[in-house]
């Protein structure tokens, strides 16, 4: 699996059902979003990408804001704890729901958290490497299929490997928890109610690099 994701999420709906419906950009609102969650870059408009670029370079930012729901993918949110996730990057969403989803597939990495109107929810974060990073709250349905063993890593009969720490692939994981709530996916099937990322229009930002110099009074 070759899936790397950065992503942030805020929406008061079911952001998958909204995503479906091709919502209308709304540009206006995606530079103000920008501006709001990086009060202190330097941040100018270039161009368009679309959903497939889920892991930006370090000095791109990616949004698209909908009626009901923005995204937001810069690499700011691949955090290891995912619950320390910035207040900011909260508080920008007022009583909907926030949502961080990331994942490394060279290491098999997968995080994401969930907040509801500003509280944490559920947070996760693993990979063989380093074990279970962070794991508070319950887990939601579609974790306890891969939790219960149900969604195993080998197939009866196939070598399990040596001291692989977990029951399933954390990449597995990761996008069944994208497919949940963004209702697509970036490897496997495609169905009628998987929603084509290549249709769904982001708006990308360039970083201003930050000078090395500081002055001091």
């Amino acid at each position: 699996m070759g899936a790397k994701t950065c992503l942030l999420i805020h929406t008061d709906g079911d952001a998958g059902a909204l995503l479906r419906d091709r919502p209308q950009l709304d540009r206006e609102a995606a530079a103000r979003m920008v501006a709001t969650l990086f009060p202190k870059e330097r941040l100018h408009a270039d161009g368009e990408v679309d959903l497939t670029h889920t892991y930006p370079a370090d000095d791109e930012v990616l949004v698209a804001c909908y009626p009901r729901l923005s995204i937001v993918i810069a690499r700011d949110f691949g955090l290891d704890r995912p619950s320390e996730l910035p207040r900011r990057f909260i508080e920008a969403a007022g009583s909907g729901d926030v949502m961080v989803h990331a994942m490394h597939s060279v290491v098999d990495w997968f995080a994401f958290a969930i907040w509801k109107q500003g509280q944490l929810h559920r947070s996760l974060s693993l990979s063989p490497d380093s074990g279970i990073l962070e794991n508070s709250g319950q887990p939601l349905p579609v974790e306890v299929p891969y939790w219960n063993g149900d969604r195993p890593l080998f197939d009866d009969g196939e070598d399990e490997g040596e001291g692989y720490p977990f029951r399933f692939h954390p990449l597995e994981l990761g996008e069944a928890v994208l497919h949940a709530f963004l209702g697509f996916h970036l490897e496997g099937h495609t169905s009628e109610d998987v929603v084509d990322p290549e249709s769904i229009v982001l708006l990308r930002y360039r970083r201003e690099p930050r000078p090395w110099w500081k002055f001091w009074a």
